[in-house]
């Protein structure tokens, strides 16, 4: 019967120090003479600053909540379209490839900048100036949400 023959490579692992234990480590095994930290169990909580007010304590309390629900566009404007060529059908995967939003999500178009370019862009939502805009460029702006007015 063949036993597992795998092993650390030579001094990749170190034994834990297990303090108070005898002599091994010289009379106070590493802990110094007398106090709290020489003691069993002792030393101070997490947080404890010798007893200046903590960090914890001296930061200001958060006013408010936040909405979980809240929706978060994320802005493109019709000037950063230039890049597109004439006929490209361009919405959120293409913008994120082409590093114009940082992430994946809702995108609404704002009316900052001239379009060249006829594209075909879907968005989530879009200024009523950015739709006037790219409608006299030529280009097709699908809107997927409409909200009630």
């Amino acid at each position: 019967m063949q036993q597992n023959t795998l092993k650390p490579t030579t001094g990749s692992t170190k034994s834990k120090i297990r303090r108070g234990r005898g002599a091994s480590r010289g009379n106070y095994s590493g802990r110094g003479m007398k106090g709290q930290n020489a003691r069993s169990g002792g030393g101070v909580r997490p947080g404890f600053e010798g007893g200046q007010t903590p960090l914890i304590r001296r930061m200001p309390k958060l006013k408010g909540f936040l909405n979980p629900n809240k929706e978060i566009y994320l802005p493109i404007n019709l000037g950063d379209l230039n890049g597109f060529k004439d006929g490209e059908a361009v919405d959120v995967k293409v913008l994120k490839a082409k590093g114009l939003v940082k992430r994946l999500g809702k995108v609404k178009l704002l009316g900052n900048g001239e379009l060249t370019v006829k594209v075909k862009l879907t968005v989530d939502c879009a200024s009523a100036s950015a739709l006037e805009k790219a409608s006299k460029a030529g280009a097709e702006v699908t809107v997927l949400e409409k909200k009630a007015e």
